[in-house]
């Protein structure tokens, strides 16, 4: 069963930083690229960041270009998101994300807030 473990949300001021973890169990974690979504309140979810099976090519959304880098550790099955320079139209609920076998998996969340 696959899931999806995600952490390290939280409550920062705008210019602060954050790290999002998301550990995940059931698929060999090294044969899927690995996907970071975001959701504001009353907007659609939107997808973040990407990276492939190696972690050698990475792609991003506009607007956190230069701000935000997703990583990942295969000896950990973990991918991370490293979120700096936070504004305050960065406030959502953060979601990891895989697609094995057909299907959609998505952790439950982590609330990233940037409030002064």
């Amino acid at each position: 069963q696959v899931l999806l473990v995600e952490s390290g949300g939280g409550l920062v001021q705008p210019g602060g930083s954050l790290t999002l973890s998301c550990l995940a169990y059931g698929f060999t974690f090294s044969t899927r690229a690995m996907n970071w979504f975001r959701q504001a309140p009353g907007v659609e979810r939107e997808p973040v960041a990407s990276i492939d099976r190696a972690g050698g090519k990475t792609n991003y959304t506009e607007s956190v270009k230069g701000r935000f880098t997703i990583s990942r550790d295969n000896s950990k099955s973990t991918v991370y998101l490293q979120m700096n320079n936070l504004v305050p139209e960065d406030t959502a609920v953060y979601y990891c994300h895989v697609r094995r076998s057909g299907e959609d998996y998505w952790g439950q969340g982590t609330q990233v807030s940037v409030s002064s």
